[in-house]
């Protein structure tokens, strides 16, 4: 087999732009939170990126894409530990898979690990040790996504070759379960294993930057066309169908959000509209290959209302999603994954397909949500154990920027070590505007 210069092109572009996403990402959840815990919000996307794109080479691949399958659950992490094999034949040429060499696959699939794991973080802003987190990453990437994208991707138990599919093909296109509903409990079970922070519920807590929130969002948006674009793996009629349907979503879901706040709260913000966006493209993921453009129109308006309304349960129910992490991706990743069942033009129900197809995205939600409720709570609670999760009090008032970071994002905000420090005995005390305002 030769190289395919094309899908190699294709692909290599795919990966650099859901690279872009996790940066995006950060400026996304930054402009979310308070300006005194931006850049350790930013900080814990970066984090993410510097662990996983090393572990990744290790022994990620291999736990996800390895032929040795242990149990349908994930492979031998060291069948192809450190890419052994995966990268040059013993003739010396670059192993290739349908054209494609694996090394670029292997570039395009870290990628999806680095996002994954970031998108948990906005659930845990501004209240965690940077330490612990970092910690949390390589266990979690290793014990939640590696054997969840080997499940559905890799020819385990969630995928074709897995026991649903005598009822019917499960489909996960670009990563409903593996992505968003992987990412979204774990959220869910750590907001409620670390706690909540000082004051939620009682003291506002606005974000600090909408513009940053906007702009996070677009790179988000223009990073998720290699998520779903790129897997088809090819430049070709699928990716184009991906590629119109992840807009289409996308810009459906930004009507279905603003809609419903707007009818709520009597204001159809920014933050509304950029969170509309998020939840459209996180819906599509899953469908992005299966769905009409029309369907696409129904998915987003859905996706977009459901999840304007699905942020407000952590107030409802008393969990701290700092940054609506639940709300919009455990949320967005089910409609996506289970409306393919109804919207699905091969196999649907409203396309003449029966239940078939709907009961397969329905077992793989539900098992993709058991599975990493017990992993996350297993690795939250020995974590909290024994590093701990929360930082001390007077660290969380002053901005975990100054404290664990040595840095702040704006003049004025303080800086370095000193800002940490208790002031003198007697000695008179400021209080931030910000603090004033309770942002």
């Amino acid at each position: 087999m030769e190289l395919d210069s094309g899908i190699t092109a294709w692909m290599l572009v795919s990966a650099s732009l859901v690279l872009l996403m996790t940066p995006g990402l950060a400026l996304f959840y930054g402009g979310m939170t308070r300006s005194k815990s931006v850049l350790n919000m930013m900080m814990m996307s970066f984090g993410a990126m510097g662990v996983i794109g090393v572990i990744y080479v290790l022994w990620g691949w291999s736990m996800s894409y390895g032929s040795q399958s242990i149990g349908g659950f994930f492979a031998n992490p060291f069948e192809m530990f450190g890419l052994d094999g995966a990268i040059l034949d013993e003739s010396g040429e670059f192993v290739l898979d349908g054209g494609l060499p694996v090394i670029v696959d292997v570039g395009f699939q870290v990628t999806f690990a680095i996002i994954t794991t970031a998108l948990i973080s906005g659930a845990l802003a501004e209240r965690v040790k940077f330490g612990t987190w970092m910690v949390f990453t390589g266990l979690w990437v290793t014990l939640a996504y590696f054997p969840m994208a080997h499940m559905v991707w890799g020819g385990g138990l969630l995928s074709g070759d897995g026991p649903f599919a005598s009822i019917a093909e499960p489909i996960d296109f670009a990563g409903g379960t593996v992505v968003h509903i992987n990412a979204g409990v774990a959220a869910l079970v750590l907001a409620i294993v670390v706690g909540k922070r000082r004051g939620f519920g009682r003291t506002p807590s606005r974000p600090h930057n909408l513009p940053f929130v906007m702009l996070g969002a677009a790179l988000l948006w223009f990073g998720w066309f290699g998520f779903n674009a790129g897997s088809a793996y090819a430049a070709d009629g699928l990716a184009g169908l991906a590629w119109v349907n992840t807009t289409t979503c996308a810009a459906a879901a930004i009507i279905g959000w603003l809609v419903v706040e707007k009818l709520r709260d009597g204001h159809a913000t920014s933050l509304g509209a950029a969170s509309g966006i998020v939840a459209g493209l996180v819906a599509i993921t899953p469908a992005a290959g299966a769905l009409s453009p029309v369907g696409a129109i129904v998915l987003g308006l859905l996706a977009g209302g459901l999840c304007a309304l699905a942020v407000s349960l952590k107030y409802r129910f008393g969990y701290d999603d700092s940054l609506d992490v639940v709300g919009v991706h455990l949320v967005g990743g089910l409609v996506g994954t289970v409306m393919i069942g109804f919207l699905a033009t091969d196999g649907g129900l409203f396309y003449g397909g029966g239940l078939n197809l709907l009961a397969v995205q329905v077992i793989i939600a539900v098992v993709a949500m058991v599975l990493s409720a017990v992993v996350t709570l297993v690795i939250a609670l020995a974590l909290k154990a024994t590093l701990g999760w929360r930082v001390a009090e007077d660290v969380e008032t002053i901005g975990i920027d100054s404290a664990v970071h040595g840095e702040s994002a704006y003049e004025g905000l303080g800086s370095g070590l000193a800002a940490t420090l208790p002031p003198r005995e007697g000695a008179p005390t400021t209080v931030s505007s910000e603090e004033k305002v309770g942002s």
